[in-house]
């Protein structure tokens, strides 16, 4: 999400006007960026994300945010579910599908309420943008097309879990129960990876937690995403499977 102040480095307010030939290829691979580590997560989609890929934390360098984390690789730049074929899981995080549209907040002009209205952009340097190739985003007559309908759709799904991130996040905080995690993982063939700059819930103090405030989480539907999250690191075994295939397939 953009708000006044960030930095865009080539985000244009989306129209029907400038972007009326605009198309989006969908494919996944690492021309189009998907080669990341790790992407942000949010908690409606814990449920599917700890399916298949482990949750963490990380910590922004910039703001000292936390933010959850699915990890999809053991290395920078490495995303061991990109395959020849694509996206090589059954679900997709949702802060990739929505490449390369999101969300720009404007504050309300004088006279207009106190409501900032949210805004579509688009980054004009992705891959992703082309006039001959992939699905339109606007209708020939300059109405939103489906799959643009379903962009919208998306980008409020993830502006709503960027705000339960920080409710959730506040409250771990609240109560201690993050801490940090040394991922340190070697490979048959002798190689090393440590993944530092990770974060988990620390379950001793999870045990310790009153009633209190386990109610607390409970009630905000946050006690189920720490079991989802702790559930999640098993996954860790399964990334270390692709790694250890794609290595041995060189």
């Amino acid at each position: 999400m953009l708000s006044p102040g960030d930095a865009m480095p080539n985000f244009a307010l989306l129209n029907n006007v400038d972007h009326k030939n605009l198309r989006v290829i969908r494919d996944y691979s690492s021309q189009y960026g998907d080669n990341e580590v790790s992407v942000v997560t949010f908690p409606q989609e814990f449920r599917a994300i700890q399916n298949e890929y482990p949750i963490f934390f990380k910590k922004n360098a910039e703001t000292g945010k936390f933010i959850p984390v699915a990890l999809m690789g053991l290395r920078q730049n490495e995303n061991v579910f990109l395959s020849e074929v694509g996206w090589d899981a059954q679900y997709i995080p949702a802060s990739v599908k929505r490449r390369p549209f999101l969300i720009g907040v404007q504050p309300p002009k004088p006279g207009e309420g106190e409501q900032p209205s949210r805004l579509v952009y688009v980054d004009m340097d992705s891959p992703r943008l082309s006039e001959v190739a992939g699905d339109p985003v606007f209708l020939p007559h300059g109405g939103y097309s489906p799959y643009l309908e379903t962009m919208v759709e998306l980008l409020e799904y993830i502006q709503y879990g960027t705000e339960l991130n920080e409710q959730f996040v506040d409250m771990l905080l609240a109560s201690e129960l993050l801490e940090v995690v040394a991922l340190e993982i070697t490979l048959k063939s002798g190689e090393q990876n440590n993944l530092a700059g990770l974060y988990t819930i620390n379950e001793d103090k999870l045990n310790g937690l009153g009633g209190s405030a386990v109610a607390e989480l409970h009630a905000k539907g946050f006690l189920e995403c720490i079991y989802m999250i702790l559930a999640s690191h098993a996954n860790v075994l399964k990334l270390i499977a692709r790694v250890e295939a794609r290595l041995s397939a060189q």
